[in-house]
């Protein structure tokens, strides 16, 4: 009971020491001859510590194998996750247990260390080693001889030697089997009571040596492993004469005990063993069975006469505490006689502790290195001390021969942690030599020591420091590069490698700036300009070489010094101005602007005009130019100067820039034609020209410049049917459609042209003639045609066949006969019919009335008829619908000496009767005018700008009987058709009126102002009524 109770506080101290310490034990299984990375466990789960992950921990926790160095570890760990792994050393259990029992398990022994220090935790991990079927059964010799005498009963046995099998379990030597014993033999297995297998060869049939003494067969042995292992080997039985009696040992078994430090030779144990036969057949063999160890067999020797046991080899009980040795006595029988001799070897206190160290900290050249900022129970190393040695000569302790400040701290059975108890400091203490001792408890006891070394790393806790934390410096611009500007200093509390500093320019140092590392000597490595940057504020660092490094920075003021080292400079090399030609005397032209980035009289700039020239004045200090002149583009169109820029200092700079003063131009210049070149001129167009065919040009010049200059073009009058278009920018007559048989003629348009000046717009005037036919041959005809169109209104159209064919010429004459007859006739008949019902006053007007002639068209083929009034009776009653037309022209000019200044009117009465007009085709009568009618082309021959007219409808004096009177020499009119069924669309001042038929209503035209040059000024104007 008290044993009991002893061995119980024994057990829970241990386990409260276990757990104060932060040990623990882990064991897994493994299989031998497991491949690399195999995952065998789990640390972080199968200790729970997957919760310490929520701690606030210094570093990561990190899992670390520890073992002797040198040592190939059979596993490795994952140091962030815990898993363990298999290497590619191989886990060979044989090899492993060597000197283990068979029937003992295999372990394998490791330690893991989990940290950071705050949640140190060591772990031994137990692999048991499971056995693998991977070594086959096998004999001691490929040919086993057994001699057998004949007179062997049937049944009888004889013992063969054991196949041995290093696997162990169902992998061991399970069946023997005997091939090709042709009956004579049979086998039979026995299992001893250790659990060995022991074959035996049974005699099935007797012998009789004289007739075969010889039988040669196979033994096949197997073992239970998957996949099943085995071997063979060859029997060769010889049959012999009879031996009846067998070998028996006085004592079958003997336990003897020997210390191991028995000499060689010393004698173990005495066999003995009988033979109640005599002769040759009494004698006795004696013999180890194979079955024994190697080990053994190596260490013990047996005399095969006295069967006396000695030591072969020295004794190590470390390497084994005991030996079975089966001992075979055999006569030259089937069956030997059998003893076991189990040898126990006893401890001698012969083995000095060993001191393992396996480090924590991986050491540098055998030497570990630990940091002075290391914080308190740093784990520097696993120590474990072992004595193979037994009892108490096996019990070791360890501890440190004096006093440093680290400690050995127990963690498992013969097993220590080293690690710091007190803080480290570099520049007290470097290094420290530790000596670790363990002793035994035997009598004498045996001691060993073992040496770790240990630096001090030094930390670089202290930063450098400068003196005074601001510089100030000031340096004259336009230094040479590499101008010593001063020196930087600073200090660092640390010594060594932590002391050395370096001197380094902040990131918000400009690149005109070096500081050399070493010496600290601040240089301005660019020429420096004042006017790009006055100060530069920057840092400066001073690091030192510690790791990680420390740093402090100082800010640098440099101040740099003005010179005058800059011209004077203008916003622009050259200066363009424009001002409008009627800008006043004394006017402002514009500003220039200068400036000069020195620094106080330096930067004083004053202006002159460099040229000696007072047309223009400058202000010396604000730049305004003004002129002393009145401008005029059309004499000069620029001026062009330099302005001078002197700044103030000691030696003066100066710059000159260009001024170029451009006039603009007023819009007082009218557009002016070049094609056509006159009013009288035309242009062929073919009947064939396919629409939008340019047909003409129209080319217009502007001596204006600018806007003033830009023309657009447009057709104001003639055009009357709208057969011609032309382009307002390029001045292009472009025919808009085909032109048919009736379109045969003279066309006659008239084109405006005004330039886009402001804010008042100038524009001029000019007639252009189309001829539409084939050709253009009889020119004298066209020329006729051209000149008699200036007497005829714009809205109407000349219009002619073909003057080159005489037989249309024939064809134009007859008809214009027949034509002419029945006009005639028709004026006489009309002229009858009116005469009749007028008052006689009317009468007597209309005889004094001299002639009057103009030209009426004819709608229907548009041709024109010229007809000369004469003095006749209308035959019949006036006609209900009847054309009248009134017409009052005026001029005025101022000019004319013979006029005087007194206007003229002119009344001219025009009737005929609609229904009788529109039954006949009117041809062309060629019509001689008298030299004092109107000049209607010198109206249209004028240059721009035309004269300005009126027109304005006046009330007819009756219904039926006007006043006419003549018209003067040098005036103009524009006559509108009375009877025409097409009207002008035409809103020009050269057009009359728009007249329309059949209808009751004619308009009147606008009123047309033109631009005056001269002091001409006319009016026309032409009422009209039913």
């Amino acid at each position: 009971m008290d044993l009991l109770s002893g061995t119980y506080i024994f057990a829970v101290l241990l386990a409260c020491v276990v757990f104060q310490s932060g040990a623990q034990e882990k064991n897994y299984t493994i299989r031998e001859e497991m491949p690399e990375k195999v995952l065998i466990g789990d640390l972080m789960k199968d200790l729970n510590l997957s919760f310490i992950r929520n701690k606030s921990l210094t570093s990561p926790m990190t899992f670390k194998l520890v073992y002797k160095t040198g040592d190939v570890p059979l596993i490795r760990i994952e140091e962030s996750t815990g898993e363990i792994f298999t290497t590619g050393a191989r886990i060979d259990r044989e090899k492993l247990c060597a000197g283990i029992l068979t029937d003992s398990s295999c372990f394998y022994e490791v330690e893991v260390a989990v940290l950071p220090d705050e949640i140190f935790r060591l772990v031994k991990i137990r692999f048991l080693i499971e056995d693998i079927n991977d070594n086959a059964p096998l004999f001691p010799t490929t040919v086993i001889n057994l001699s057998v005498p004949e007179n062997s009963a049937i049944n009888s046995r004889y013992a063969l030697p054991a196949a041995i099998d290093p696997d162990v379990g169902i992998n061991g030597v399970q069946n023997y089997q005997l091939i090709k014993s042709q009956n004579t033999f049979g086998l039979d297995v026995v299992e001893t009571s250790e659990g060995d297998k022991m074959p035996q060869l049974i005699v099935q049939k007797e012998l009789d040596r004289e007739q075969k003494d010889t039988y040669v067969m196979k033994v096949k042995v197997e073992d239970g492993g998957f996949p099943q292992r085995s071997s063979t080997a060859i029997l060769q039985v010889s049959v012999s004469d009879t031996n009846d009696n067998h070998p028996v040992f006085k004592e079958q078994e003997i336990e003897v005990s020997i210390p191991e430090n028995a000499p060689v030779h010393t004698s173990v144990a005495q066999l003995h063993a009988t033979d109640a036969d005599i002769g040759e057949n009494a004698k006795i063999h004696f013999y180890f069975s194979n079955l024994i160890s190697n080990i053994a067999k190596r260490l013990f020797h047996l005399n095969t006469t006295t069967g006396l046991i000695t030591i072969k080899e020295p004794l190590d009980r470390e390497e084994a505490p005991s030996h079975k040795l089966l001992v075979l006595a055999s006569d030259g029988g089937p069956v030997p006689a059998k003893a076991m001799v189990l040898v126990n070897i006893t401890d001698v206190n012969d083995n000095v502790p060993s001191i393992d160290i396996r480090y924590i900290i991986n050491p540098k050249n055998g030497t570990v290195v630990l940091s002075e900022n290391a914080p308190l129970n740093t784990k520097i190393a696993l120590i474990t001390v072992t004595d193979k040695d037994a009892e108490n000569n096996g019990r070791v302790k360890c501890f440190t021969d004096h006093e440093v400040p680290f400690r050995l701290r127990p963690v498992f059975s013969n097993q220590f942690l080293l690690e710091t108890t007190a803080h480290l400091d570099y520049e007290h203490t470097r290094e420290y030599a530790i000596k670790l001792l363990a002793a035994d408890a035997g009598n004498p006891p045996l001691n060993q020591s073992s040496m770790l070394l240990l630096k001090v790393k030094d930390e670089n806790d202290n930063a450098p420091i400068f003196t005074p934390p601001f510089i100030s410096v000031s340096v004259l611009e336009n230094n040479s590069p590499g101008t010593h500007l001063t020196k930087i200093k600073a200090t660092d509390a640390d010594s060594g490698h932590n002391a050395e500093l370096s001197y380094l320019l902040g990131v918000d140092a400009p690149s005109e700036f070096n500081l050399d590392r070493r010496t600290g000597i601040l240089t301005a490595v660019k020429k420096l300009d004042r006017e790009k940057q006055e100060q530069y504020n920057f840092t400066v660092l001073a690091k030192d070489n510690g790791m990680p490094p420390l740093m402090t920075n100082a800010t640098v003021f440099v101040t740099v010094l003005d010179q005058n080292d800059n011209d004077p400079s203008f916003t622009h090399n050259e200066y363009n101005f424009y001002v409008p030609e009627n800008l006043p005397r004394h006017g402002t032209v514009g500003l220039i602007t200068v400036s000069d980035p020195d620094y106080g009289e330096n930067s004083a700039v004053t202006l002159s005009i460099s040229d000696v020239s007072d047309e223009f004045t400058i202000d010396p200090k604000t730049g305004v130019i003004r002129p002393n002149i009145s401008f005029d583009r059309e004499k000069q169109e620029s001026y062009t100067f330099y302005v001078k820029a002197e700044d103030g200092g000691r030696v003066s700079r100066s710059s000159t820039a260009k001024v170029t003063i451009n006039v603009v131009d007023v819009n007082d210049n009218k557009p002016g034609f070049l094609v056509p070149p006159s009013n009288h001129s035309y242009e062929l167009v073919l009947p064939s020209t396919n629409p939008g065919t340019v047909v003409f040009k129209v080319v217009a010049v502007d001596n204006d410049t600018g806007m003033n200059s830009e023309l657009r073009y447009s057709i104001i009058g003639g055009n009357t049917k709208g057969l011609f278009v032309i382009d307002q920018t390029t001045g292009n007559i472009t025919l808009k459609e085909r032109c048919v048989a009736a379109d045969l003629g003279l066309h006659r348009l008239v084109v405006k042209v005004n330039d886009l000046g402001q804010p008042d717009s100038l524009y001029n005037v000019v007639i252009v003639n189309l001829f539409v036919n084939e050709s253009a041959s009889n020119v004298t005809l066209i020329h006729e045609l051209v000149h008699k169109s200036t007497e005829t209104p714009v809205t109407q159209n000349i219009e002619t066949a073909d003057a080159s064919s005489p037989k249309s010429d024939y064809v134009k004459i007859m008809v214009a006969i027949i034509a002419g007859t029945i006009t005639v006739v028709l004026v006489f008949f009309v002229t009858a019919v009116v005469r009749c019902c007028q008052s006689p006053h009317i009468k007597s007007a209309q005889k004094n009335k001299q002639n009057s002639e103009w030209a009426t068209p004819n709608p229907e083929n548009r041709q024109i008829i010229v007809m000369k009034k004469r003095k006749t009776k209308m035959k019949k009653h006036a006609p209900k619908n009847l054309l009248l037309h009134f017409v009052t022209i005026q001029e005025t000019k101022k000019d004319d000496s013979n006029n005087g200044g007194n206007g003229i009117t002119l009344d001219l009465p025009l009737e005929l009767e609609e229904q009788n007009m529109c039954k006949y085709s009117w041809g062309t009568t060629p019509t001689t005018f008298k030299p004092d009618s109107p000049d209607l082309a010198r109206h249209y021959k004028s240059a721009s700008p035309q004269p300005a007219f009126q027109i304005q409808p006046e009330t007819p004096l009756s219904s039926k009987h006007h006043i006419i009177q003549e018209l003067p020499l040098d005036n103009t009119f524009v006559a509108c058709d009375s009877i025409s069924k097409s009207s002008s669309s035409s809103s020009d001042p050269y057009s009359a009126s728009e007249c329309s038929y059949p209808g009751a209503t004619f308009k009147v035209p606008v009123t047309v102002h033109a631009r005056l040059t001269d002091s001409r000024t006319s009016t026309i104007e032409i009422c009209s009524e039913i």
